[in-house]
């Protein structure tokens, strides 16, 4: 039995329960750079802690199968330990401390791999099955085999099944499919193989010479690659000169494993873990006559750090032209169902407002869209079109707001060449960072808490998820890009809002707060004394309006 055996695995899922324990089963590494060493670091290592004291932390766990004599130069020797120590181990966590995630890596002969496939078979009936990883190691990083006796056929026949996420690298494909990642048709080919042998999900690391050819990034960029079969996801870096890297693939599999089991969406811990390496591999020196092993430095928070994310290879090549700026605090944000509300709260002194008027035809939306706009200029404010770009453009609205599902049926180059400005939704960090690529005018981070006023595929993101995507928009200026303005949104009350005084966000925007109170222009006075108006129109400077902590 496997996790989610009938069901595909999506890149927005949080995978795995509020258990954040992960077992890492793999073998130990004298040197202390790669293996079960590796592991305990990442999985540990990768943690973090807002302003209110809201923490993000793992707990590794060890399985350990063999017992490597290595340096930075070679491997001497290695002993597989016997299946009755590896039995006892398991008992014994599996007791007291039963795993969110299991990350595989080493397994030194058939016996530990059909051992293995049996556990994960045969897992007790009473506790949540583990999101399980496989990091297929075989080989080190110096060139030397680790397997005492060949592994593949066993892995093949009997461990894959069990696996949800894979994460070979081009070397690994190779050895299990027989193909060679040349291409990106060659990716699809070698998941083909995958899935008949019964992989949910495979992640091909990408950090290895000759892959991808037909992608032009790729001649200078390492991609990531990630699919269920039914959709892709990529993330790509600029290739890294250094010749440290010991233990790559084990800290990234495992920062990855670390992620999911600390509740991240399966695309999200696939960027954060794509970042810890990156930041990893630019700080990793070598102690000793070899290649040193990558750093650990804890939660990725810089903006160079992180990779370029998409949903198609096409989009890593795309150059964007930027849409219109708007100030980078924008204040209290209603999202308004109707003009009228639009105008009442205009009135109150509020500077940033969207009209939503869902599902409307076009001659039905064209004339509130008008009023909309009119009403805007009327109050010198940022009033955005909720989807209906076309018409936005058409009567020179100041902005557009639009959210994932419809940014792809949109022409963003044409809204960025018209000065109108544009408002993206994002519910993660890959989003996130797909949709910076776009080069809108700002970012909606959410849905921060439960809501009902529509249907989400993705799960709250909550006050620290909150908090670290909009630090590192924040630090965008670092990288020497430009501060991306940021709105907080979903379930947000007022309550709940003062949570979020202590974050880098510069917005808030509320849909309830307005149009289910007795008082709107009561909760308006009390929300603009917390939150504020946001930055005078072409004024990013204005002190007094800052809303937030900068108040």
């Amino acid at each position: 039995m496997s996790w989610l055996p009938h069901t595909v695995i999506q890149p927005y899922q949080v995978l795995t329960p509020k258990r954040a324990i992960v077992w890492a089963i793999g073998g130990s590494d004298s040197s202390g750079g790669a293996g079960i060493q590796a592991d305990i670091q990442a999985i540990n290592g990768l943690r973090d802690e807002d302003a209110l004291g809201n923490q993000t932390v793992a707990q590794a766990c060890t399985i350990v199968t063999t017992v490597t004599a290595q340096n930075s130069e070679s491997v001497s020797d290695l002993m597989a330990l016997p299946i009755d120590l590896l039995e006892q181990q398991w008992l014994q966590l599996l007791a007291d401390m039963p795993p969110a995630v299991i990350k595989i890596s080493l397994l030194a002969n058939p016996q530990q791999v059909e051992w293995l496939a049996e556990q994960l078979a045969n897992w007790p009936a009473g506790l949540p099955m583990p999101l399980v990883i496989y990091d297929p190691v075989a080989i080190a990083s110096t060139g030397d085999a680790l397997t005492a006796e060949p592994i593949l056929d066993a892995v093949k026949q009997q461990l894959l099944r069990h696996v949800d996420v894979l994460t070979p690298n081009a070397t690994e494909v190779l050895a299990i499919t027989g193909i060679a990642l040349l291409s990106s048709h060659d990716l699809q080919r070698a998941f083909d193989v995958f899935r008949q042998h019964g992989v949910k999900t495979v992640l091909f690391k990408g950090g290895h010479t000759g892959l991808l050819m037909d992608v032009p990034i790729s001649d200078d960029h390492v991609i990531d690659a990630w699919t269920n079969g039914d959709c892709w996801r990529y993330c790509a870096s600029p290739q890294l000169t250094t010749k440290h890297g010991h233990g790559t693939g084990c800290s990234f599999a495992s920062s990855l494993a670390s992620g999911l089991a600390q509740g991240y969406a399966l695309e999200d811990a696939f960027a954060i873990a794509h970042a810890y390496v990156q930041q990893g591999l630019k700080a990793a020196v070598g102690q000793g006559k070899g290649p040193g092993p990558v750093a650990h430095l804890g939660w990725p928070k810089r903006w160079q750090d992180f990779p370029k994310t998409a949903n198609a290879l096409a989009e890593l090549d795309a150059e964007r032209q930027a849409c219109a700026p708007c100030e980078l605090r924008l204040g209290l944000y209603p999202v308004v169902p109707t003009v009228e509300w639009l105008e009442r709260l205009l009135k109150c002194g509020v500077k940033t407002i969207q009209l939503r008027a869902k599902d409307l035809p076009e001659d039905q939306a064209e004339p509130l869209v008008k009023q909309a706009v009119l009403l805007g200029q009327q109050y010198q404010a940022r009033v955005f079109i909720n989807d209906y770009w076309q018409l936005a453009l058409k009567h020179n609205a100041y902005g557009v707001h639009l959210g994932q599902e419809d940014v792809s049926d949109a022409d963003v180059e044409k809204i960025a060449g018209s000065g109108v400005r544009l408002g993206l939704s994002t519910h993660g960090y890959f989003e996130m960072l797909r949709a910076a690529a776009l080069q809108p005018s700002y970012l909606a981070i959410g849905h921060i808490f439960a809501t009902t006023t529509k249907d989400m595929p993705s799960t709250p993101q909550g006050v620290l998820k909150l908090s670290q995507q909009a630090s590192l928009l924040a630090s965008r200026d670092t990288a020497g890009v430009e501060k991306m303005p940021t709105v907080a949104i979903g379930g947000i009350d007022f309550e709940r809002a003062q949570q979020l005084v202590t974050t880098d966000v510069g917005s808030i925007a509320v849909v309830r707060a307005f149009t289910q109170t007795s008082d709107p222009e009561l909760a308006a006075e009390h929300w603009l004394h917390l939150v504020g108006a946001g930055d005078r129109l072409g004024d990013s400077s204005d002190a007094e309006s800052a809303p937030l902590a900068k108040q």
